[in-house]
């Protein structure tokens, strides 16, 4: 019968790519993957140590992808820095199987083989989200930048190769990352305060960052804030020493409280698939910062008012500064910019996701420094 001995020819094939190295598989890929071949082979120590890992995942960005990535300036400078193009392929391997049939419609975060301090500083490596869309498996890095899976599951004998669309961006500084999110209220008031190196150099952060709407919605008080109160109210917003990604404010974070960087207590609270932290709710969840994950909030969190809670049913909230009444203007911003507007600037319910064009290849050009510069 011809279908059993096409079963059984599709079994002998998918046993011998199995037992494939991971250098043969490359090889024979090397019509979509020969840019990233020639990558490896200027990283001879990666490569080697590569060659020799498992179990692993590789998400191999295809000719085109990194072809999107060479044709600007910022890319070929990228390419000429070889500290960067190693980080760059160490954010592209994760710890660990993936086939695809591992992911879910639940968004998971996955370390990669990314721990130079001077990229990331992550406990266990800088990581990767990955979802089901579909059929299809999407995956997010830094900026909320998607890239897809256009071939999947290519084994080999130290684990699977995953073939994507364009190549993943390393989460920059929480600073750039405000900036480039078009939450340049944030990147203002952390530099009015002089706390854009404190915060970007900081371990294993969860940031709740607010809106620029929210900060425009207290414009009144903040022009009689001293440098030190603003500088507690941004602490506030920022728990140190724990990484919440959506999945974990939804579940193991959610309904309990936390010590805010500046000492008082924050309280997370999920309920009806909404996340909500104090008198504020996430609106965008996790963009994947350089040393953990922020999340968009639509108010300004007030450490004097830490028992301020959230009208869960409503759609807006009212301000946890007494008094305050929005200004014509945001706040903070004089002289912030953004060098691109990424997908991160887009709204979203907290625990949703979507896909997204292409990466934002300007910010790859200052990714390589955790602390950022204004």
């Amino acid at each position: 019968m011809l279908f059993p001995s096409l079963l059984s020819m599709a079994t002998v094939a998918l046993a011998a790519a199995e037992t494939m190295t991971l250098s043969e598989v490359l090889n024979a890929n090397n019509k979509t993957l020969s840019t990233l071949n020639s990558l490896l082979a200027s990283q001879p120590a990666l490569s080697a140590a590569l060659a020799s890992a498992s179990p692993i995942t590789i998400l191999a960005p295809s000719n085109d992808a990194f072809s999107k990535l060479l044709s600007t300036s910022a890319g070929m400078a990228v390419s000429k820095d070889p500290s960067m193009v190693a980080a760059l392929l160490e954010y592209h391997v994760l710890n660990g199987t993936f086939n695809s049939s591992a992911f879910t419609t639940t968004a998971q975060f996955v370390p990669s083989l990314l721990t130079n301090q001077t990229f990331t500083n992550v406990t266990g490596g800088q990581v990767v989200m990955g979802m089901l869309s579909g059929k299809t498996v999407k995956l997010m890095s830094g900026l909320k930048e998607t890239s897809t899976v256009t071939t999947a599951d290519v084994m080999f004998t130290g684990g699977v190769i995953h073939i994507i669309d364009t190549v993943l961006t390393i989460p920059l500084s929480p600073a750039n990352s405000a900036v480039d999110s078009e939450l340049t209220a944030l990147a203002g008031a952390l530099t009015t305060t002089s706390l854009v190196s404190a915060v970007d150099n900081l371990k294993d952060v969860t940031i709740f960052a607010p809106s620029n709407a929210a900060f425009q919605a207290i414009g009144s008080a903040t022009s009689s804030l001293s440098t030190t109160q603003l500088s507690s109210i941004l602490e506030y917003h920022i728990i140190n020493g724990t990484v919440g990604y959506s999945t974990l404010l939804m579940t193991g974070l959610a309904n309990e409280t936390f010590p805010s960087l500046m000492g008082t207590e924050l309280m997370v609270e999920a309920t009806d698939k909404k996340v909500f932290v104090n008198s504020a709710q996430v609106t965008i969840t996790d963009i994947i910062v350089a040393n953990g994950v922020m999340h968009v909030i639509n108010n300004v969190l007030n450490p004097s008012n830490s028992t301020a809670k959230a009208n869960t049913a409503a759609t807006t909230q009212a301000v946890a500064f007494a008094g305050a009444s929005s200004a014509s203007t945001v706040p903070f911003t004089s002289g912030i910019s953004a060098t691109t507007t990424a997908p991160s600037a887009s709204t979203m319910t907290a625990g949703a996701e979507k896909a997204y064009g292409t990466m934002g290849v300007a910010a790859m050009i200052g990714m390589g420094v955790i602390a950022g510069a204004f």
